[in-house]
């Protein structure tokens, strides 16, 4: 109850669990928002040639094509205001890209294809194109379990081994040897004022990202809440961990940034962990942050079940009590 009152009392802090991630979601909704067709900037240098398939690139409107001199085209791309140019001679064309940038791969396939098509190519295999825009299937979807498990690992992380450190430097921890109070109890009331913290923060963020972006919750409420709830208190035992021996702010936040930096690159916050070599699959997937984004998301998205997610379930558990033992054994009350 101290904690939770010494919570309150500080506005800044119920901004940061409470109204920060909000703020989050929506940055990132309106920055990954389902937006209109994206154009491509392609140059031409200016020939009869080029002047005549201007409207077949014209008729894409994807294309934004603008007809220049040579030395134009090629400060335009240097540049940067163009993703590539082209040059037309006779029934020839060369293509000036720089492949290491994103769009210019992009532009000189979707440029070719079109000049082909219209110099008469006939295409033996019909083909559909269609635009996936369902809940569940938008990259919104994909990363609010993300910023949920990010949260939680933040929240538990911080906010208690910022609460003990303080502590530990205002001299109160040294009070309490003058009490009756076991270790095991002040340790679990200090994480357990962090979970009632933590739950109506998660569930404010997915209502709002329901309200907010259409972003549909298929599993089950009860075991979304279990897994946060979880979650949270796994942190909150790493939390207690890294706390345990150090002195000062300055240690307990090098400390955290260490921890959490490699979830924060490899979890599949923000993108998939599949990205990376197959082989450090088995490593990022016994991360405490890889099971828990795992697990919402399979929940979340795809309806599944929280048994079907005993794997992640287990891993976050083995957490959890393998770091609240090590907390509670290297745990002093004073230096």
């Amino acid at each position: 109850m101290a904690r939770l009152r010494e919570f309150y009392r500080q506005p800044e802090a119920v901004f940061w669990v409470y109204f920060f991630p909000i703020l989050m979601v929506v940055a990132l909704g309106i920055a990954f928002r389902n937006k209109p067709i994206e154009e491509i900037k392609v140059d031409a240098v200016r020939s009869p040639a080029a002047e005549t398939l201007s409207e077949a690139l014209a008729s894409d409107p994807r294309i934004k094509l603008t007809l220049l001199d040579r030395e134009e085209c090629a400060k335009r791309l240097r540049t940067g205001k163009s993703d590539e140019y082209f040059l037309l001679d006779g029934e020839s064309v060369e293509y000036f890209l720089d492949p290491t940038r994103p769009g210019s791969i992009v532009a000189r396939n979707t440029v070719n294809d079109l000049l082909q098509r219209a110099a008469g190519r006939d295409d033996p295999v019909t083909v559909t194109d269609y635009e996936l825009d369902e809940p569940g299937a938008r990259y919104i979807d994909f990363l609010v379990p993300g910023l949920i498990g990010m949260g939680l690992m933040g929240g538990g992380m911080w906010g208690v081994g910022f609460a003990i450190v303080d502590m530990r430097i205002r001299k109160l921890l040294k009070r309490f040897l003058a009490t009756p109070m076991k270790k095991s109890h002040f340790l679990m009331g200090v994480m357990a004022s962090r979970l009632v913290f933590m739950i109506p923060e998660m569930i404010l963020l997915i209502v709002f990202a329901h309200y907010a972006f259409g972003v549909e919750i298929y599993g089950n409420w009860l075991a979304i809440i279990f897994v946060v709830l979880l979650g949270a208190t796994q942190f909150s035992g790493i939390g207690l961990l890294v706390a345990s021996r150090a002195k000062t702010l300055e240690s307990v936040s090098g400390l955290m940034n260490l921890v959490m930096l490699p979830m924060w690159t490899l979890s599949g916050v923000f993108f998939s962990y599949e990205r990376f070599p197959e082989t450090v699959w088995p490593i990022i997937r016994l991360l405490p942050l890889t099971p828990l984004i795992d697990a919402l998301r399979a929940i979340m998205t795809e309806g599944a079940t929280l048994a079907s997610q005993w794997q992640e379930l287990t891993i976050m558990t083995a957490w959890g009590v393998f770091s609240f033992a090590l907390a509670l054994y290297w745990f002093r009350w004073h230096d």
